[in-house]
């Protein structure tokens, strides 16, 4: 059994088969979602609907991003945050214009069921963001964290990559985990449209919702795969960009 984790998808459906194709992903793969599964290009509520049928295929774990909470606070409440209609969530409700509110609540609680982070037996944590504490993810004081912190991406690239871990300038923070896996912050922003690894954290948010590719990595070879440039599978969109 092999386990992968998987980027943002940002309403990008047409880019998710082609990287499990690619991978060659069997029933008996463990599938690591690590957020934002909407927002950005047209087909978010379709997505969602791909993955509840992919969870009953293959034993997956669903992160939430700061765009699927958005989304689930829209789907509760009818109201959208300024914020989020600016940044996807518009082309979000579009792509819910034919579904009824019974649809709508069935993705409501899929929403509701997906994990801030998860930790694997191996010790290996899978966060869509990051988190501040540094006695680790559990002991966070600020939950929303999980979804929207930078700062544990930007400590990971700022840090001198020939540090030892023994070392007491190594950042705490990464010290609690064997590897980190992190979504958020598109890899595309540092000229980079393939996963980056700092110090024992993986990017795998490789700018699908932009200009950039949806990626599928295996944690434990590294081999990672890529969709086609997610943008040129909706030329007649904007996405995010």
């Amino acid at each position: 059994m092999r386990t992968f984790v998987i980027g943002d998808i940002h309403g990008g459906l047409k880019a998710v088969p082609q990287v499990l194709k690619k991978a060659q992903i069997t029933p008996n793969d463990t599938l690591i979602f690590l957020g934002d599964y909407v927002d950005g290009w047209s087909e978010s509520a379709q997505v969602i609907d791909f993955l509840i049928e992919l969870n009953k295929k293959n034993q997956c774990i669903f992160i939430k991003g700061n765009h699927d909470l958005w989304c689930e606070d829209w789907l509760r409440t009818g109201e959208g945050e300024a914020i989020w209609l600016a940044h996807g969530g518009e082309e979000t409700k579009k792509s819910y214009e034919s579904y009824s509110e019974e649809q709508k609540q069935k993705h409501l609680v899929f929403f509701q069921q997906m994990k801030p982070y998860y930790i694997d037996d191996k010790n290996r944590l899978f966060i869509h963001a990051g988190f501040t504490s540094m006695h680790g993810v559990e002991k966070e004081t600020f939950k929303l964290n999980y979804h929207f912190d930078r700062t544990l991406w930007e400590t990971a690239l700022a840090t001198d990559k020939n540090l030892s871990k023994k070392s007491e300038l190594y950042p705490e923070r990464f010290k609690h985990y064997s590897e980190i896996y992190i979504g958020h912050t598109p890899t595309i922003r540092y000229n980079s449209s393939t996963p980056i690894n700092a110090l024992n954290l993986w990017n795998i948010d490789t700018g699908a919702a932009f200009t950039g590719y949806l990626t599928i990595m295996d944690i434990d070879s590294k081999k990672f795969w890529q969709s086609d440039q997610v943008k040129t599978l909706y030329a007649n969109e904007k996405g995010r960009n």
